[in-house]
């Protein structure tokens, strides 16, 4: 039986695997450990014999991470080599999550897992470095999953802040000039549990995984307005309207082709996933 441990088991995709884990044939680790201390990875890794690492751990707050960036290196990149090295010694398969940020957003089509990177922010950046340096050590079967959007029924999140803001506001200002494709994490989760007995690869490899169809923020808002039956008036502005430290890449739409192929997977459409995480939270009208 496999021995699991899922860094990051309380954010969103965390949450989301242990909640499906409960069925599985195998133990799941889900501690708290800080992924930055490298003695003390080992010593759990080691001690409990992990078969896999399903790397949900990052520093996420991307307008924080402007003006901190030393700690979203950290965890970012630096303990992603600690995995990474740690995974090749005791022969551990590493899942490693990613971003679309790590993209600058000036495609005008899908992108593809062997695109030109050149992130805009410096969690782009340190999320770039990390898988940069996991490709580097080059543990056996482990595989970088870059992901966009991501909400869930667990965590804070755009779905969840919108659901607020509806409720207090009776209207909100939403980009829509910044496209791309929300990920349910239960929908990624459900995939990493169904697929990861398949990953058997020499080489660190790349796929993209986000919900199916293309939209942007202001879309977005309308429908879990409209799905929720909550009355507020959604007007959309462009991006210099609404400043942020960090900016947004204007196009982070990930084409999945390469992981629907090789895994014979089906991916939800947005909308669907969407409906299914407000039923879940007793929001859907």
């Amino acid at each position: 039986m496999n021995k699991i441990l899922v860094t990051g088991a309380n954010g969103q995709l965390g949450s989301e695997i242990r909640e499906l884990s409960k069925n599985a044939k195998a133990d799941f680790f889900f501690d708290i450990l800080d992924i930055t201390n490298q003695d003390v990875l080992k010593s759990f890794i080691e001690t409990n014999k992990i078969d896999i690492i399903i790397n949900c751990a990052a520093y996420t707050a991307v307008d924080k991470a402007e003006e901190d960036e030393l700690l979203a290196d950290k965890v970012n990149h630096q303990a992603i080599k600690y995995l990474a090295e740690l995974s090749k010694q005791n022969d551990i398969k590493l899942i490693h999550i990613s971003t679309d940020y790590v993209f600058d957003g000036e495609n005008c089509k899908p992108y593809k897992e062997d695109d030109k990177t050149n992130p805009i922010t410096v969690y782009g950046k340190t999320k770039l470095k990390g898988e940069k340096a996991l490709q580097e050590v080059a543990p056996k079967n482990s595989i970088i999953i870059r992901t966009s959007w991501v909400y869930s029924s667990f965590g804070n999140n755009f779905v969840k802040s919108m659901l607020r803001y509806g409720r207090e506001k009776d209207e909100l200002r939403v980009v829509y000039d910044q496209v791309g494709t929300p990920t349910y994490a239960r929908d990624l989760a459900k995939m990493i549990l169904d697929t990861m007995a398949k990953i058997k690869n020499d080489e660190v490899e790349i796929y993209h995984y986000s919900n199916e169809g293309v939209l942007s923020w202001y879309d977005f808002s309308k429908e879990i307005m409209k799905m929720a039956g909550i009355e507020c008036e959604i007007t959309p502005i462009e991006s210099f309207e609404y400043p942020t430290p960090a900016s947004r890449p204007h196009f982070g739409v990930l084409n999945k082709s390469k992981i629907k192929k090789e895994f014979g997977i089906k991916i939800p459409f947005w909308k669907d996933s969407l409906s299914e995480c407000l039923i879940k939270m007793g929001e859907r009208k």
